[in-house]
């Protein structure tokens, strides 16, 4: 047995080595995937943004600072980017890029305190986008040898025909900020500290109320390491960590079942779950679910709808946020695809799509075209005044990429993408803003949702609420259906608090085939009117 910086020496000898078989960067890679089982196979190889893998092998000719240990890890130098880079270009393209990932992903799950999933994951490859106009060229390869990155590259140099383009020289730029907070890697964290902690959720769970009769908990941590070398000649390498966790419950009462759950994640390390933070869950998801027992679906009709801060959010990333995705507009898709500089919300609404919150789900150091992420002003004032652009998106606008261009992995090209979505903070009082309705709903979280982005016409499921009445929280509700037209809820908002929490759980965004992970989040938001779709 030897540690990960002897593997991947064993794997990066001196001198510059590119005829790697994808067999044995699958080995190198599958031993930190492995670390759940056999933890010690990767002591060092975890952490934040930091490059922990050996510098490049002598003979990297990039200027400015040396890359980081990706390029051992993927078997290239800069030779290799510029061969592949200017087969790219090789038919008159305007603009090419490569996207290498290695991304290694732990999982572990505890059901009724026995262990019933574990495994350890392996992704490796390399995408080859070309851009000629708003067409756009793309492949990927598995197999990260010089002919068969040459080979994806010609592939996508076919949306062009015109005589090749030359690539300028390649200059590797560090990432502007690191907001990847790690104190504890999951390196440091070995199998017999995780099992006993998932153990100690689930009995937590039981113990917080005699009605739980199953109770599952899951445990994950992901590192996912890039490298983005552009036609513009910029190299770029992210080293993006992820925290997930979650526990799920059932409980019973008089032969009557209820389920329900509570997440945490973020771009931590151990920390994120240490000091009882992963039992507080266990209790919340129980706190969640025996509720329900008491709980009745609310009277079906339109009445104003107080969101709580937090969760609620993800009506505004889907029923707003999506909207508001540069590729909708330039295809005239969106709702909102004229009103750039028009009022669409009070004055008293800001909206902002933000990729630089520490630590946060969503958030990235640069996005998955290498362009460094910033805090994007959707809606300021009530105003509309951006939206969430890609390089595509951006050029067809004649402004700025913002750092929102996102892919699933090396398999899919990037799109407009949110990151974390988030309303800011208002005026009210969150205690005021409920004792401002005289009868409506306080909705706490949902489960599932529809939303169709050219009319923004949206439906969500409420999981838990709370009836307002006479200015109070009465009677827990559930079962309802929310349904509503997202433009014209954003215009009746009425109240906006001053307790902006922004979800840290589990949130996921589906778009074009791909699933990225995004954060979202708003203060108490009293909205006007919202039909409710509950009981007559």
């Amino acid at each position: 047995m030897h540690s990960a910086n002897e593997i991947f020496r064993d794997f990066a000898p001196e001198g510059a080595r590119r005829d790697w078989t994808r067999r044995e960067l699958l080995a190198a890679g599958a031993v930190g995937a492995g670390a759940l089982l056999v933890p010690g196979f990767i002591a060092g190889c975890a952490g934040s943004g930091a490059h922990l893998t050996p510098p490049p092998p002598p003979g990297i000719a990039i200027g400015g600072p040396a890359g980081g240990g990706h390029f051992a890890r993927f078997g290239i130098d800069g030779d290799v980017l510029r061969k592949v880079l200017l087969r790219a270009m090789s038919r008159g393209g305007d603009y090419a890029d490569l996207y290498f990932q290695h991304k290694l992903v732990n999982f572990l799950a505890l059901e009724d305190q026995e262990v019933n999933q574990a495994y350890g994951r392996v992704a490796l490859g390399c995408g080859v986008r070309v851009l000629k106009g708003d067409q756009t060229g793309f492949a990927f390869t598995e197999d990260l040898s010089l002919p068969a990155l040459l080979a994806s590259a010609e592939t996508a140099s076919a949306v062009a025909s015109a005589s090749g383009r030359t690539a300028p020289p390649l200059e590797y730029v560090s990432p502007p900020a690191d907001y990847y907070r790690v104190e504890i890697p999951w390196s440091e964290v070995e199998i017999a500290r995780r099992v006993p902690l998932l153990q100690s959720v689930c009995e937590r769970a039981r113990k917080t109320d005699s009605r739980i009769i199953t109770v599952r908990a899951n445990l994950g941590d992901t590192t996912d390491n890039v490298l983005i070398a552009t036609s513009d000649g910029v190299v770029v390498e992210d080293s993006r960590p992820m925290t997930e966790a979650s526990v799920m419950v059932v409980a019973e009462s008089n032969g009557r079942r209820e389920s329900n759950g509570e997440s945490r994640s973020g771009r931590r390390g151990f920390e994120l779950l240490d000091g009882g933070r992963f039992e507080e869950l266990a209790e919340s998801a129980v706190r969640r679910t025996v509720v329900l027992f008491e709980a009745t679906p609310p009277p079906a009709g339109e009445y104003p709808i107080v969101l709580a801060p937090g969760l609620p959010g993800i009506l505004l990333h889907e029923a707003i946020g999506h909207g508001m995705e540069a590729d909708f507009n330039r295809k005239g898709i969106s709702v909102y695809a004229d009103k750039i500089g028009r009022r669409v919300a009070p004055s008293f609404v800001s909206i902002v799509d933000d990729g630089t919150n520490p630590g946060v789900r969503g958030t990235l150091n640069v996005d998955d075209e290498g362009t460094p992420t910033e805090q994007t002003v959707l809606v300021e004032d009530g105003i509309l005044k951006s939206y969430m652009h890609d390089r595509i998106s951006a050029a067809h606008y004649g402004v700025s990429p913002t750092g929102n261009g996102r892919r699933d992995d090396y398999r899919f090209p990037p799109v407009p993408r949110m990151r974390n979505t988030v309303m800011l903070n208002g005026p009210h009082a969150p205690e005021e803003i409920i004792a401002s309705v005289k009868y409506g709903l306080y909705a706490e979280s949902f489960t599932n949702g529809q939303v169709r982005i050219g009319s923004g016409d949206f439906s969500f499921y409420l999981k838990n609420g709370y009836l307002i009445e006479d200015g109070k929280l009465t009677r827990p509700v559930k079962d309802a259906n929310l349904i509503g037209f997202g433009p014209e809820v954003l215009e009746k908002i009425e109240m906006v608090g001053d307790d902006l929490e922004v979800f840290s759980g589990m949130g996921n965004c589906g778009k074009d085939g791909q699933r990225v992970p995004v954060g979202f989040g708003l203060p108490t938001t009293k909205c006007g009117g919202m039909s409710v779709g509950g009981v007559s």
